[in-house]
């Protein structure tokens, strides 16, 4: 299918280190090419399908049925990480949940039992979350999150055979979806509201959902094995289970957009306008503030504040904002509190360090020298000699107690800022 350019993906500063964890970048895993092309062919405007012949592998090392079984039957799955839907509509949580008896009670866990008896009638498991649960994905997902500069999902859809969990509907975020094992079948349709956002779900769109379904699909495929499917936000989509169980990942991105933008613009606006006297001030005793007439000369007043700020907006203050949404959307890469500890107290000077991946980390300084160190693992205060080692840390990933110094060196441990290399 044919695409469009469309704005390069948002990113904060320096990527993290990925370690060599994979062979090659995780969109050119999924989609057998460059990252480049993908941005500037693909991306938000049109769905991309690539089947196995045209990529390398399929997905197993990262989800396959064993998984699935392992999740639901081994590790005390709670909602909401498992949904169950059948013919259109998503179960009630009671109905394939339980207690787990003694010393686990909580009653809303994972009852395999009952899930096996739902899905053998029919009803789709959707194990949402993976990039929590299953290690595989944790990885490969933050390696993906960061080479897009947008926050990253994974969910698993497993269909009994001849099987419709969902009917036709949209996302609100594009969507990479995996085949993993068995074949289903996928019609798509056009947008009816092109690039929706998060607040804008396609329930709220019901009947031109259906009226759109109705139509003839742009695109009517199978999917098999190693087969890779991309969707931007707002695409239409129902799928079907064909001879076997069918498993597919989807993982979801939640772009950052011009609308983000402009929400943390307004809140960098609204902090510039709290200096100014004139817009501090209270509205007139008995003011109508439901009548705009009344409220007239105060809007004004209001316009020509938010007017000014805006010609003389700190770009940078919005561009940390963002940043700062950036890092609550994601995770660090994950570390043991037992092996950090022991870090700590068998730490030599000629031990060198990591920097913990995926941490987002920069610099903040403070106007006594110092500074503090921002990051997914939370923030750290820095005196004026940390920064410069710091700062070399976040440059080239890696550094060593020598240069780091014994205590910072410590701390940094602790505070799992950085893990031991090698």
């Amino acid at each position: 299918m044919t695409a469009h350019q469309v704005g390069a993906p948002l990113s904060e500063g320096r990527p993290d280190l990925l370690s060599g964890m994979l062979p090659t970048g995780p969109v050119e895993r999924l989609l057998g090419r460059p990252l480049e092309e993908f941005a500037t062919t693909s991306w938000g405007r049109e769905p991309l399908l690539v089947t196995a012949a045209e990529r390398d592998g399929g997905f197993e090392d990262l989800f396959d049925e064993d998984a699935v079984d392992s999740l639901l039957s081994d590790h005390g799955l709670r909602t909401p990480f498992l949904r169950v839907a059948r013919d259109g509509t998503t179960l009630p949580n009671r109905d394939f949940t339980s207690g787990a008896g003694v010393g686990a009670g909580i009653a809303d866990q994972v009852d395999d039992s009952r899930l096996s008896a739902l899905f053998a009638d029919g009803a789709t498991l959707v194990l949402q979350g993976l990039h929590r649960t299953w290690p595989p994905l944790v990885r490969f997902v933050a390696a993906l999150a960061d080479e897009l500069g947008h926050p990253v999902q994974a969910n698993a859809y497993v269909t009994p055979p001849q099987s419709q969990g969902f009917d036709d509907h949209y996302d609100v975020h594009d969507v990479f979806v995996l085949q993993v094992s068995g074949e289903k079948e996928w019609r798509i349709h056009r947008p009816v509201l092109e690039a929706p956002l998060r607040d804008q779900p396609w329930t709220d769109r019901r009947a031109a959902v259906s009226r759109a379904a109705e139509e003839p699909p742009l695109m009517r495929t199978v999917l098999g094995p190693g087969d890779c499917l991309y969707l931007p936000r707002g695409y239409l989509h129902a799928a079907t289970a064909l001879g076997d169980v069918s498993t597919h990942l989807t993982l979801g991105v939640h772009a950052w957009t011009r609308h983000a933008l402009a929400g943390e613009v307004v809140q960098v606006v609204l902090q510039s306008l709290a200096d100014d006297p004139e817009i501090r001030a209270s509205l007139a005793v008995g003011a109508g503030v439901g009548d705009a007439d009344h409220l007239s000369d105060d809007l004004e007043v209001v316009r020509a504040g938010l007017a000014a700020a805006l010609a003389t907006i700190d770009e940078q203050a919005a561009a940390q904002r963002l940043a700062a949404a950036s890092r609550r959307a994601g995770r660090p890469a994950p570390v043991g509190p037992v092996s950090q500890l022991r870090a700590v107290q068998n730490l030599r000077p000629e031990d060198r360090l990591a920097l913990r991946e995926h941490l987002h980390a920069s610099i903040r300084p403070r106007g006594d020298g110092g500074a503090e160190l921002v990051s997914r693992a939370g923030d750290e205060r820095l005196e004026a000699a940390d920064v410069p080692v710091v700062d070399e840390l976040l440059s080239t990933g890696t550094s060593s107690v020598a240069v780091l110094g014994d205590e910072l060196a410590r701390r940094l441990l602790a505070r799992a800022v950085v893990v031991r290399d090698g």
